[in-house]
């Protein structure tokens, strides 16, 4: 576990930079993660960080399948918002856990 400072705030992130505690997130640490991934955040792809963080709260297991259930997004969509990594880059940075399903 390492400190890293995202958007002005200290926040603790495994080694694979994801948030230890999902309560520091927040929509500019999302904003500043996203830009290292090259992704510039749209209210779309706020509306799945914020699907992927009710159903980790409700301790939902994610899969790319049933974010494509979602209604918010279908599959295809998800791949563009996310390029080259769905599931993991939204859950990243969404500031939830990896998902078990992610390598």
């Amino acid at each position: 576990m390492a400190v890293k400072t995202i958007a002005g705030v200290e926040v603790k992130v495994t080694e694979d930079g994801y948030l230890e505690d999902m309560t520091q997130w927040n929509k500019e640490i999302a904003k500043e993660i996203a830009k290292e991934l090259n992704i510039e955040l749209t209210d779309k792809h706020f509306e799945v960080l914020n699907y992927l963080r009710d159903r980790t709260i409700a301790k939902e297991a994610l899969t790319i399948r049933s974010v494509g259930k979602s209604g918010i997004v279908d599959i295809k969509q998800l791949y563009e918002l996310f390029p080259k990594g769905p599931l993991k880059f939204s859950s990243k940075i969404a500031g939830i856990p990896k998902p078990t399903s992610c390598i």
